[in-house]
Order: structure tokens, then sequence, then C-alpha cells
């Protein structure tokens, strides 16, 4: 396994160096060297490296791998491989708890957004996995999806409602609508960047299981695996991982839903061996969908948001047609 994930290892130590090279002023490798292990007091650059590139860097690393399993957790718990981690309305609820405090507060500072996005994300997920498992049987992951569609249709009813009625407050979410790793100091985000870690770590007991539910939960029954209990843990991780990973960087589309995807491409069936390999190349494509982001248009940033849907919408386009194909 491990000779499986080095290559990948490796492309993503060489998008990190890139990520803390890139921007309107490119460093040279030296320089990001010495500005991390070295610094000068007086050093612009070194300045620039720890203060502002590293900070992005090591958000996009977070929220790229937080991503990227959290979609592939949701593709297992539904047996939908067109599932994301947006089914359990995380975005919706983060973006609406955050319309709620700036329509009744105003600017907010970045722990109480963090608060409140992350809440409003959790309580939308529970909620939607309350009503999916109210009762067992076959048709959960299709009650989920149904849940998960129809409140986050009303989450973002009841925040475009607001955004009309205060119409200042939409400068303010624009961040959480458009997606963004920029502007994030780690001062606010660490927790956050546990928590995603401690969810990753918490995944690998339930991989083995993940296998087996991946069959079906009458077959998953059968081979003794507490389906009720695995699905409520999977969603708790899902809430933890994509909460998180929302809660830092706003709406990044298309990552939780590509990622798993080609992941299981390039690897095997087995959870054990794709869901570490969805983590790095979710963490390597949104670096790189970052350093994209901020040198296309220099001195301007396209948010990254809009990056990954101009990569994932065609890849979507394409497995939504191979499924029909499949299917026909």
């Amino acid at each position: 396994m491990s000779r499986r994930l080095l290559p990948l290892i490796a492309v993503l130590a060489g998008a990190v160096l890139l990520s803390l090279m890139a921007g309107a002023r490119w460093l040279d490798p030296l320089t990001v060297g010495q500005a991390l292990w070295a610094p000068s007091p007086t050093d612009v650059d070194a300045l620039l490296v720890r203060t502002t590139r590293l900070s992005r860097t090591l958000v996009a690393l977070a929220v790229g791998a937080a991503l990227g399993v959290a979609g592939g957790i949701m593709q297992t718990l539904t047996r939908n491989p067109l599932a994301s981690p947006g089914l359990l309305g995380i975005n919706a609820g983060a973006l609406f708890a955050v319309v709620v405090l700036v329509t009744l507060g105003g600017a907010l500072p970045g722990w109480l957004a963090n608060v409140g996005a992350f809440a409003g994300a959790a309580l939308a997920s529970l909620l939607v996995g309350w009503i999916a498992m109210r009762r067992p049987g076959e048709s959960s992951p299709l009650r989920l999806i149904l849940a998960g569609a129809a409140l986050t249709a009303l989450f973002q009813a009841f925040s475009q409602a607001l955004l009309v009625i205060d119409q200042q407050g939409l400068d303010a979410v624009l961040f959480w609508l458009a997606g963004s790793v920029s502007g994030r100091p780690l001062a606010d985000v660490w927790p956050l960047m546990l928590l995603a870690l401690a969810a990753l770590l918490a995944c690998g007991p339930c991989l083995r299981p993940w296998n087996v539910l991946a069959a079906g939960e009458a077959v998953a029954i059968g081979a003794g695996v507490a389906v009720r209990r695995l699905q409520l843990v999977s969603i708790v991780l899902v809430v933890a991982l994509a909460g998180s990973a929302v809660t830092m960087a706003g709406n990044i589309a298309f990552v939780g839903l590509i990622v798993p995807h080609v992941a299981r491409r390039v690897s095997t069936p087995d959870h054990r061996h794709w869901l570490p390999v969805a983590a790095l190349l979710g963490a390597i494509l949104l670096l790189l969908a970052d350093v994209a982001a901020r040198t296309l248009i220099l001195p301007g940033e396209v948010p990254i948001g809009v990056m990954t849907a101009l990569v994932g919408a065609p890849v979507f386009m394409a497995l939504l047609r191979r499924q029909g194909a499949a299917h026909g």
C-alpha cells in the first residue's frame, strides 16, 4: 500500500512547494526554504511566505483531503457514484447560518463566522440523517438523497430571502458563495484543521465495514455489521470533514464528487486502498486549482470554487454520460 501512495506523496510535496512559490511575485525554492526554516525579520519574501502563502497552502491541503474522503464516504453510504457531501445540506446549512449572523450582527469576527458556519453545516447534516434513518430498510440511501435535496433547497431559499432583504450582507457572504482559501489566518482555522485531521484518522476503523456496506445493507447485516451504527458514524464523519472544509473555504464544487471516482480508478475497490488515495488526490487537486486561481489573471485572482467547477463540470457530465450508457 505504501508503494501505491509514494508517487502521490511526491506529487503532493511538489504541489505544496509550487503553492508556496506561486503568486504575483514568484519565488524560487531556495527562497521558500529560507523563509520557512531561517527567516529574516526584515525579509519581505519571508514575510510573504509565512503570513500569506503558508496559511492558504495548508488550508487548501486540509480542505482538499477532507472533501475527497467525505465524498468517498457519501458515495459508499448512499451507494450512489454521483453522490457528494453537498447531499447532506452541508454547504446550504453553512451559508444559511452565516447569512443569519450577518443579517443580525453585520460584519463578523473570524471565529464567530467559523463557529456559525460549522454549526449550520452540522445542524443541516444531522437533520438530513435523522430524517433518512428514521426507519431501517434498503430505501434509506434514497431517503438520504431526497431529504438532503429538500433541505438544501429550503436553506437556499431562506438564504436568498434574507439577502434580498439585507443586500449589504451579500458582500459579507461572497466568500462562502465563491469559495476561497485566501485570507484565512492560521489562528482562525487551526481548530478546523485539527478536526479534519481527527476525522480522517477516525475513518481507519470503518474501512473494512465500508467494504461490506458497499455491497448493500442486506449483505452487511448478514455479515454481522451494525449497519445503523455504521451509517450514523459515517454521517458524523462526513459532517466533521465536509463541515470543517466548507467552514474554512466556503463552497468548493465538484472535489467531493470527482476525486473518489479517480481514486477508485487508479487504486483498488478496497476502501483501505482508495480512500487514502482520495485524500491525497483531493489535496493535490485543490492546491493546483489554487495556484491556477491566483496566477491566471495577474494581478487579479479567480475564486478557487470557479476553478474547481471549470475542471469538475466537464468530468461530471462525462460521468453522467458514462452512467447513462452503462444503464442503456
